[in-house]
Protein backbone atom coordinates (compact mmCIF):
# COMPACT_ATOMS: atom_id res chain seq x y z
CA UNK A 1 0.00 0.00 0.00
CA UNK A 2 1.54 3.27 -1.09
CA UNK A 3 0.74 6.28 1.31
CA UNK A 4 2.28 9.91 0.79
CA UNK A 5 1.98 13.13 2.67
CA UNK A 6 -0.91 15.35 1.82
CA UNK A 7 1.12 17.86 1.88
CA UNK A 8 3.91 18.32 -1.42
CA UNK A 9 6.10 20.52 0.02
CA UNK A 10 9.01 20.02 2.27
CA UNK A 11 8.35 20.14 5.87
CA UNK A 12 10.69 21.77 8.47
CA UNK A 13 13.67 22.15 5.89
CA UNK A 14 16.39 24.03 6.94
CA UNK A 15 19.56 26.08 5.27
CA UNK A 16 22.60 23.72 4.10
CA UNK A 17 24.37 22.82 7.43
CA UNK A 18 27.96 23.88 7.87
CA UNK A 19 30.63 21.43 8.91
CA UNK A 20 27.70 18.45 8.56
CA UNK A 21 28.22 15.99 10.53
CA UNK A 22 28.60 12.52 8.75
CA UNK A 23 25.75 10.15 8.80
CA UNK A 24 25.06 6.53 8.01
CA UNK A 25 22.20 4.37 6.98
CA UNK A 26 22.43 0.47 7.28
CA UNK A 27 21.82 -0.34 3.36
CA UNK A 28 20.89 -3.80 3.62
CA UNK A 29 17.61 -4.12 2.62
CA UNK A 30 14.44 -1.43 3.25
CA UNK A 31 14.04 2.35 3.60
CA UNK A 32 17.50 3.31 3.45
CA UNK A 33 17.56 5.31 -0.11
CA UNK A 34 14.63 6.92 1.13
CA UNK A 35 16.90 7.83 4.69
CA UNK A 36 19.48 9.47 2.31
CA UNK A 37 17.74 11.51 0.27
CA UNK A 38 15.91 13.21 3.08
CA UNK A 39 19.57 13.95 4.62
CA UNK A 40 20.55 15.10 1.06
CA UNK A 41 17.54 17.95 1.38
CA UNK A 42 19.25 18.64 4.72
CA UNK A 43 22.59 19.28 3.49
CA UNK A 44 24.12 16.39 5.75
CA UNK A 45 26.82 14.15 4.65
CA UNK A 46 25.28 10.37 4.19
CA UNK A 47 26.62 7.67 3.48
CA UNK A 48 24.70 3.67 2.63
CA UNK A 49 26.52 1.50 5.19
CA UNK A 50 27.04 -2.36 3.87
CA UNK A 51 29.90 -3.46 5.89
CA UNK A 52 30.54 -3.30 9.41
CA UNK A 53 34.36 -1.09 9.09
CA UNK A 54 32.37 1.54 8.07
CA UNK A 55 30.58 2.17 10.99
CA UNK A 56 33.74 3.74 12.72
CA UNK A 57 33.48 6.87 10.42
CA UNK A 58 30.13 8.17 11.50
CA UNK A 59 28.60 10.57 14.00
CA UNK A 60 25.16 8.76 13.91
CA UNK A 61 23.36 6.16 12.40
CA UNK A 62 19.97 5.03 11.24
CA UNK A 63 18.72 2.08 10.63
CA UNK A 64 15.91 1.76 8.25
CA UNK A 65 12.15 0.18 7.95
CA UNK A 66 12.11 -2.86 5.56
CA UNK A 67 11.20 -6.60 6.32
CA UNK A 68 12.67 -7.10 10.03
CA UNK A 69 13.29 -10.88 9.85
CA UNK A 70 15.42 -10.07 6.37
CA UNK A 71 17.96 -7.22 8.22
CA UNK A 72 18.39 -9.01 11.14
CA UNK A 73 19.40 -12.22 9.05
CA UNK A 74 21.42 -9.95 7.19
CA UNK A 75 23.02 -8.09 9.91
CA UNK A 76 24.10 -11.66 11.32
CA UNK A 77 24.98 -12.95 7.71
CA UNK A 78 27.50 -9.73 7.31
CA UNK A 79 29.09 -9.67 11.17
CA UNK A 80 27.12 -6.42 12.10
CA UNK A 81 26.00 -7.59 14.98
CA UNK A 82 28.54 -6.64 17.30
CA UNK A 83 29.38 -3.49 15.86
CA UNK A 84 26.20 -2.22 16.13
CA UNK A 85 25.85 -3.32 19.40
CA UNK A 86 29.37 -1.21 20.45
CA UNK A 87 28.21 1.65 17.78
CA UNK A 88 25.08 1.94 20.07
CA UNK A 89 27.16 1.62 23.46
CA UNK A 90 29.57 4.28 22.25
CA UNK A 91 27.03 7.32 22.61
CA UNK A 92 26.63 8.15 19.44
CA UNK A 93 23.14 8.50 18.42
CA UNK A 94 21.18 5.57 16.75
CA UNK A 95 17.55 6.17 14.76
CA UNK A 96 15.45 3.04 14.13
CA UNK A 97 12.93 3.43 12.07
CA UNK A 98 9.95 0.71 12.20
CA UNK A 99 12.02 -2.40 11.63
CA UNK A 100 14.87 -0.50 12.30
CA UNK A 101 12.91 -0.17 16.00
CA UNK A 102 12.22 -3.91 16.11
CA UNK A 103 16.43 -4.72 15.61
CA UNK A 104 16.93 -1.85 18.99
CA UNK A 105 14.30 -3.13 21.06
CA UNK A 106 15.56 -5.53 23.86
CA UNK A 107 12.70 -7.79 23.50
CA UNK A 108 10.66 -8.23 20.73
CA UNK A 109 7.70 -10.53 20.22
CA UNK A 110 7.81 -13.42 18.03
CA UNK A 111 11.67 -12.24 16.31
CA UNK A 112 13.38 -15.48 15.39
CA UNK A 113 16.73 -13.81 15.13
CA UNK A 114 18.68 -11.85 17.77
CA UNK A 115 18.60 -8.08 17.14
CA UNK A 116 20.62 -5.48 18.35
CA UNK A 117 18.89 -5.26 22.07
CA UNK A 118 20.46 -1.75 22.74
CA UNK A 119 17.34 -0.23 23.76
CA UNK A 120 15.01 -1.09 26.87
CA UNK A 121 11.63 -1.11 25.23
CA UNK A 122 9.30 -3.95 24.07
CA UNK A 123 8.10 -4.51 20.90
CA UNK A 124 5.09 -6.41 19.51
CA UNK A 125 5.69 -6.87 15.87
CA UNK A 126 3.05 -6.18 13.12
CA UNK A 127 0.95 -4.60 15.75
CA UNK A 128 -1.42 -3.05 13.80
CA UNK A 129 -1.96 -5.48 11.12
CA UNK A 130 -0.85 -6.65 7.60
CA UNK A 131 -0.17 -4.82 4.45
CA UNK A 132 -3.61 -3.94 3.39
CA UNK A 133 -3.91 -2.34 7.38
CA UNK A 134 -1.31 0.43 6.59
CA UNK A 135 -2.59 4.07 7.47
CA UNK A 136 -1.75 7.33 8.03
CA UNK A 137 -2.31 9.62 11.26
CA UNK A 138 -1.46 13.08 12.62
CA UNK A 139 0.54 12.63 15.57
CA UNK A 140 1.74 14.94 18.34
CA UNK A 141 5.62 14.19 18.55
CA UNK A 142 7.11 15.55 21.83
CA UNK A 143 10.42 17.73 20.62
CA UNK A 144 8.50 18.58 17.38
CA UNK A 145 7.21 22.16 16.92
CA UNK A 146 4.89 23.43 14.28
CA UNK A 147 1.71 21.11 13.98
CA UNK A 148 1.47 17.22 13.96
CA UNK A 149 3.84 15.08 12.38
CA UNK A 150 2.25 13.17 9.31
CA UNK A 151 3.27 9.40 10.40
CA UNK A 152 2.74 6.35 8.21
CA UNK A 153 2.16 2.77 9.44
CA UNK A 154 3.02 0.14 6.67
CA UNK A 155 3.11 -3.48 8.81
CA UNK A 156 4.68 -1.34 11.80
CA UNK A 157 5.20 -2.50 15.34
CA UNK A 158 4.17 -0.99 18.55
CA UNK A 159 6.36 -0.27 21.66
CA UNK A 160 4.30 -2.32 24.35
CA UNK A 161 6.66 -1.72 27.21
CA UNK A 162 9.39 0.78 28.02
CA UNK A 163 11.80 1.10 31.38
CA UNK A 164 11.92 3.72 33.50
CA UNK A 165 14.85 5.34 31.45
CA UNK A 166 12.77 5.42 28.79
CA UNK A 167 11.10 8.82 27.70
CA UNK A 168 7.85 7.90 25.82
CA UNK A 169 7.51 10.89 22.80
CA UNK A 170 4.39 9.85 21.17
CA UNK A 171 1.58 7.56 21.87
CA UNK A 172 -2.01 6.71 19.55
CA UNK A 173 -4.92 7.17 21.71
CA UNK A 174 -5.66 3.90 22.16
CA UNK A 175 -2.34 3.92 24.29
CA UNK A 176 0.43 2.08 21.44
CA UNK A 177 3.57 4.01 21.91
CA UNK A 178 5.06 5.35 18.79
CA UNK A 179 8.24 7.01 19.82
CA UNK A 180 10.68 6.65 22.14
CA UNK A 181 14.20 7.77 23.19
CA UNK A 182 16.85 6.37 25.80
CA UNK A 183 19.79 8.63 25.79
CA UNK A 184 21.33 8.56 22.26
CA UNK A 185 18.81 6.13 20.72
CA UNK A 186 15.51 7.23 19.18
CA UNK A 187 13.06 4.40 17.85
CA UNK A 188 9.78 5.63 15.71
CA UNK A 189 7.50 2.83 14.68
CA UNK A 190 6.27 4.19 11.34
CA UNK A 191 8.21 6.07 8.34
CA UNK A 192 9.14 9.44 8.63
CA UNK A 193 11.33 9.05 5.27
CA UNK A 194 8.00 8.11 3.19
CA UNK A 195 7.19 11.57 3.82
CA UNK A 196 8.20 15.07 2.69
CA UNK A 197 8.24 16.07 6.57
CA UNK A 198 11.98 16.20 7.30
CA UNK A 199 11.20 17.83 11.10
CA UNK A 200 12.01 14.27 12.89
CA UNK A 201 15.18 13.90 10.61
CA UNK A 202 16.20 17.12 12.46
CA UNK A 203 15.15 15.97 15.65
CA UNK A 204 17.84 13.38 15.41
CA UNK A 205 20.70 15.15 13.83
CA UNK A 206 19.75 17.51 17.24
CA UNK A 207 21.04 14.41 19.06
CA UNK A 208 24.52 14.92 17.58
CA UNK A 209 27.11 16.52 19.63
Amino acid sequence: VAITSNDASITGLNIKRENAPVVGVLALQGDFREHIEMLNMLGVASREIRLPRALCALDALIIPGGESTTIARLVLQYGFLEPLREFCASGRPVWGTCAGAILLARDVDELDRPGIQAMDIQVQRNAFGRQQQSFQSQVKIDGISDGKFPAIFIRAPAITDVDASVEILASLPDGKIIAARQRNLLATVFHPELTTDVRLHNLFLSMID
